[in-house]
């Protein structure tokens, strides 16, 4: 309507799509995309392109593919509006079927093509992702906001018992997300397997053991999407379950002081350990990557220890075992395994860390006797060396740059529809033989005017030719059709499908 300067009456207010459905609390985004559409391109990033076969340059889809991507982008974006303001299916259904909707026109022509039934269905699957999707995410008003959800997943990170040596070596990954999340700018990050584990400092087996076992069953982390190419995957960091947490040790039947495993963490809790963890992650997160801390070196449980004393300096060794969820053993083992390299002082029953151990470096006390003391640590190089554990981290990225080139060779081959070589042994050498592609046409067999010569005969044939993309193309009588012929043709074709089906 034309803007007037004068009221009436009776002024007319805008019409908002959620009103007739009792949804009151749509914001002003979901209602323009649902009448009016992306009128600002917001979900079309992406949609009319896609990554080439070198992984560097962009080439334009179908314009049907691209429609049908962009239409999908707002059909999802319109179904977790509807879920975020406590909607059902129905109501999503309604929205997007109305004939005066635009955020609605991809469904309708599902609808038109394919059928009513096609269409519920599909509205039926992205109901449930984005059910799914806002129920277990978090939406972020502004930058203050994601910093206050960041760090209370960090202090939840931080008072949760990682028990046995899967616990702890999950806390490194997932410490590894937490610093991916904090350069992202919030939960929704992305991140490969080999960068997580040289961001963890341990192996990608070790890794998807951890993922499969640990983190992605107890709700810490949610794969969005599997990475592809240059692409890594995308990740969803969120609080684990606090009852998925805390299990439960009854005793067994033979009422020993033992409890049954935990399958998941491979320990036995016992009841020293408290239900709760105090440790600074921060620093765990600087550390975890270094050689020192290889499986092989320190290991894990020195890193909990570091973090859980430099969360609270001077602790007893039962107080450790509660604040960082180490077995006594392990704690006694690991504080003699430090005291040795000069990180940790001993002062009457209580620990803490050395001047300048955060650095690598153990200060000498002024009170110990020079014959007391170990050989110091210069380092954390130093450190690595006596464990033998020097180099890991740079082996474990060469061989990762390693298989990113193979696997980016064989998405080049793929997309190009390539054999395997055949390899030969003569004089001793082995010769690779790449197999040629069967529209791969040598330069001695093609005419200087396109047409293709027989290797046989070393004459023209006729009956082919050589198209622009380099394939063979048998011309037969039934191609010598004009363009009437040709439309005709398939429109009795496609008369004869439908009849058919």
């Amino acid at each position: 309507m034309p803007h007037s300067t004068h009221q009436t009456a009776s002024p007319r207010r805008p019409f908002h799509p959620g009103e007739r459905l009792g949804l009151h609390h749509l914001p002003t985004a979901a209602a323009d995309l649902i009448l009016l559409g992306d009128l600002t391109g917001r979900y079309a990033a992406g949609s009319y392109s896609k990554l080439a076969s070198d992984g560097r340059t962009l080439v334009l889809r179908a314009d049907c593919q691209g429609a049908a991507e962009h239409g999908h982008r707002i059909t999802a974006a319109i179904a977790c509006h509807i879920a975020r303001a406590g909607g059902t299916v129905d109501e999503l259904t309604r929205l997007l079927l109305h004939p005066d909707h635009e955020g609605g026109r991809h469904t309708r022509n599902i609808a038109l093509r394919s059928g009513q039934s096609r269409a519920l269905a599909y509205i039926g699957r992205v109901w449930a992702s984005a059910s799914s999707a806002v129920s277990n995410t978090t939406t972020l008003e502004s930058r203050h906001h994601t910093c206050e959800v960041l760090a209370a997943l960090r202090d939840r990170i931080e008072t949760t018992p990682w028990r046995g040596e899967r616990g702890r070596t999950a806390l490194r990954v997932l410490r590894a997300h937490l610093n991916f999340a904090e350069t992202a700018g919030g939960p929704l990050h992305h991140a490969s397997e080999r960068q997580t584990a040289e961001e963890a400092g341990i192996s990608r087996t070790t890794l998807r053991v951890v993922y499969e076992t640990v983190l992605k069953p107890r709700g810490w982390l949610r794969r969005l999407r599997v990475g592809h190419g240059r692409e890594g995957s995308s990740w969803y960091l969120s609080e684990g379950s606090a009852d998925r947490h805390s299990i439960p040790a009854p005793q067994s039947r033979f009422r020993t002081t033992q409890y049954p495993p935990d399958p998941a963490l491979e320990e036995w809790p016992t009841p020293e350990t408290a239900v709760t963890a105090d440790i600074d992650s921060t620093v765990i997160g600087r550390l975890m990557g270094h050689d020192a801390f290889a499986h092989h070196g320190l290991g894990s449980a020195a890193l909990l220890i570091i973090g859980a004393l430099h969360a609270h300096a001077a602790q007893t060794v039962g107080e450790l075992v509660g604040s960082s969820s180490v077995s006594r053993a392990t704690v006694y083992r690991t504080l003699r395994r430090l005291a040795d390299h000069g990180l940790v002082l001993h002062s009457g029953e209580t620990w803490a860390l050395a001047p300048r151990a955060l650095e690598g470096f153990g200060d000498r006390p002024l009170w110990a006797a020079a014959e007391e003391l170990t050989e110091l640590a210069q380092g954390w190089d130093a450190v690595a060396k006596r464990h033998g554990t020097v180099g890991v981290a740079s082996r474990r990225k060469a061989v990762h740059a390693a298989e990113r080139a193979a696997y980016r060779e064989a998405l080049e081959r793929l997309s190009e529809h390539r054999s395997k070589a055949v390899v030969i042994v003569r004089d001793g050498r082995q010769v690779p033989v790449p197999a040629p592609r069967p529209d791969e046409i040598p330069a001695a067999w093609q005419a200087p005017d396109g047409c293709f010569i027989d290797p046989v005969t070393g004459r023209a044939a006729p009956d082919w030719r050589i198209a622009t993309d380099g394939r063979l193309i048998l011309i037969t009588p039934a191609d010598q059709r004009s363009y009437d012929e040709l439309a005709a043709a398939h429109a009795e074709a496609l008369s004869e499908w439908e009849s058919a089906a």
